[in-house]
Order: C-alpha cells, then structure tokens, then sequence
C-alpha cells in the first residue's frame, strides 16, 4: 500500500508532463513552453538522483568500516609495543604522555567520523547540484513572466521601440500567468523530494530556501491574474 504522507515522484513527473502538454496545446512556440520542457527533463533526472540517494552505498560503506577497522587495528598493534609501567611520574612527564595519547584518540576520532560520513556528504553534493539547478529554473520562471503585465491590458498602444511585444489575448494571459504558477508550484515539489530522501539539514535548508522562493513567485504571479480579471470585469 502507498504512503499517502509522502510525494510520489513518479506522479509529480507526471503532473509536469501534462503541464507541458497544456502549455504546448496554447503556447506550441513559446519559450515558457521550452522552460517546461527543460524542467521535465531535470524532475526525470532528479527521480534517478533521488532513488541514488535513498540507497544505502555499501561500496562507500564498507571501504569506510574497512579503513576504519584497519586503523583500530593498527592503534591496537601499536599499544603492545608500549611500556605502560611510567618509571618517571613528574607532572610534566604524565602531562607529555597524556597529550600524546589525547592526540592521538582525537586524530583518530576525527577520521573515523570523516570516514562515517563521507557516503552522506557525497549525497549532499549531489542534491546540492540538482537542487540549484531547480532554483535556477524558478527564477527562469520568473523571467518569462516579467512583461506580462495585466495593467496594460485595454490601454491602447502606447508602446516604444523597444517595449516588448504583447499579442496575448486577456484570456491567453490569464492562461499563461497560471502555467507560470503552476509550474514555480511544481519546482518546489520537485526539491522536497530530496529533503524528503535526504534529512540533511544542509539539503533542508537549501530545499525551503526554494520553496520560499517559489511561494513568492507564485504570490506575485496570482497579484497578476487578479489584476487581470479586474480589468476584464472594467
């Protein structure tokens, strides 16, 4: 039975499918429709990402337990050579022995716990990537959606030389503006997938710094769309 707390990446790909169909359906030359595109192709590379990461590596972990028994090995050898009986007890010889036993535990403590966690950093830098590439498409996103402004609608053609070119009908606009949503919507869906695989409190903080970013996106552009239906209603 499916978990019905947690995100199906199969199902998230396939909602970004058929956004992309829609907008191809209204927008078929559209570089909104090329933003989708790109980002279905990265939620694709993303699932494969994502199911790496769930998995535990035993290649990684077992070079790791192996390094680590050899140097418990190799400190546990080295001790039988050690006269333990201290003919010389003066407080700066016990001090001398003791910061080389000190040393020693805390060198090997420190490579044990880089060896421990180098299966999780390798992770991490993984979904780091991706999820970087995601907030680049957000803001992609965000590009695409600058000049459609709905407070121009019905304003005659007031346009310079370089204004942009706006042919969307209020409907088409309304349409488009809701696609943008939609999909700065599925960007953020995309990115919990990992926090969701991956409990990183590096990778979690990146993953809301993204959906953050991806709400705001949105907010704005549904300002827009009722700005738009207020100038049809006028």
């Amino acid at each position: 039975m499916e978990s019905i707390t947690q995100l199906d990446s199969d199902k998230v790909i396939e909602t970004i499918k058929v956004l992309e169909k829609r907008i191809n359906d209204r927008f078929p030359t559209s570089g909104l429709r090329n933003v989708c595109n790109d980002f279905l192709q990265l939620a694709q590379q993303s699932k494969g990402n994502i199911e790496w990461i769930a998995r535990p590596n035993i290649i990684m972990r077992a070079f790791s337990y192996f390094i680590i028994l050899i140097g418990l090995g190799g400190l546990a050898y080295s001790i039988t050579y050690i006269d333990l009986q201290i003919h010389d007890t003066t407080l700066s010889n016990i001090a001398t022995i003791s910061e080389a036993v000190f040393n020693d535990l805390l060198l090997l403590g420190a490579s044990i716990f880089f060896l421990g966690s180098m299966e999780s950093r390798a992770k991490r830098k993984r979904a780091i990537k991706r999820l970087n590439e995601l907030r680049v498409i957000a803001h992609v996103i965000d590009m695409h959606q600058l000049t459609k402004d709905p407070s121009l609608i019905n304003k005659g053609d007031n346009n310079t030389e370089n204004s942009p070119k706006r042919t969307l009908t209020p409907l088409e606009l309304e349409r488009y503006l809701d696609y943008s949503s939609e999909m700065a919507a599925l960007v953020s869906k995309v990115a919990a997938l990992y926090a969701q695989s991956l409990s990183d409190p590096v990778v979690v903080s990146t993953v809301n710094d993204i959906e953050v970013l991806c709400t705001g996106l949105s907010r704005k552009i549904w300002q827009k769309i009722m700005i738009l239906n207020e100038k049809i209603k006028t």
